[in-house]
């Protein structure tokens, strides 16, 4: 919901689509709250920014930094205010944009994660998730967008990601054997079914295709929602699929116990 939500409040943005960027705020808004229902004590939330130290923190601080920002820049009258309200909610989506793929790579425990490919991937995935939502929502009132050029960003967008995909996996096949076997259960293994069908069918293929068939006329908003849907359930099993690939590896290695201080 986060990376869904900054993804969609830059593109929204740059359309100047006012109700896509309600949408934004209210996706990131239920991200929050998601986020704290993760936490034993509610009431030590305020624990969470330690920014220097963590990458969820650092989330935590951009979700904060967004929210107040993005709703004063639509109460606020259009002028030299709600300009910087907006540049400055901006700010705070890009720490989302890049903040979850880099909370993955911090866990050196599980080395199909710890890679600096994945940041980018998942930043691919949030920015492709912001066009999908604001596809979805086409039908229900986007005639003031050019639903062809959006088409046309989307399947550019598909391709990239689906490219995207396939460098990190080949990145991760030649690293060490905790990784490799995480892309053997991907590939073969128990998140085999999530990938080949939510990922590349629905996710990748299907907007693909029907990107494809966009170049011979300009696409229905009905069928520009169902890419938009389709996009967004395969940015979910990709995600729920490189989770459930990990491998962890214990850091210290089996039957070894940590040298004690002489002294």
């Amino acid at each position: 919901l986060s990376g869904v939500g900054a993804g969609t409040w830059l593109f929204a943005l740059w359309l100047g689509w006012l109700p896509g960027l309600a949408l934004a705020i209210v996706a990131v808004a239920l991200s929050g709250i998601a986020h704290l229902r993760f936490l034993g004590r509610g009431a030590r939330f305020w624990k969470m920014y330690r920014a220097r130290t963590s990458w969820i923190a650092r989330g935590f601080v951009g979700m904060n930094i967004f929210l107040p920002a993005a709703v004063l820049a639509l109460l606020v009258p259009s002028g030299l205010l709600s300009g910087a309200l907006a540049t400055l909610a901006t700010a705070g989506a890009a720490i989302l944009i890049v903040y979850k793929g880099n909370v993955y790579a911090a866990s050196r425990g599980v080395p199909f994660w710890n890679s600096p490919v994945l940041p980018i991937l998942y930043a691919t995935y949030a920015i492709r998730g912001g066009l999908a939502l604001l596809l979805v929502t086409l039908p229900l009132g986007g005639r003031g967008m050019d639903t062809h050029g959006v088409g046309l960003i989307e399947l550019w967008v598909a391709v990239s990601a689906a490219v995207m995909l396939g460098f990190y996996l080949g990145v991760m096949r030649g690293t060490n054997l905790a990784a490799r076997r995480s892309v053997a259960e991907l590939l073969r293994g128990r998140a085999a079914p999530a990938f080949y069908l939510g990922t590349v069918a629905v996710g990748l293929l299907v907007p693909i295709l029907i990107g494809v068939l966009g170049f011979a006329g300009p696409l229905s908003q009905a069928v520009l929602g169902m890419v938009g849907a389709t996009s967004l359930a395969g940015d979910f099993f990709a995600k729920y699929a490189i989770a459930k690939a990990g491998i962890y590896v214990p850091l210290m290695p089996a039957g070894r116990e940590p040298a004690l201080p002489v002294g």
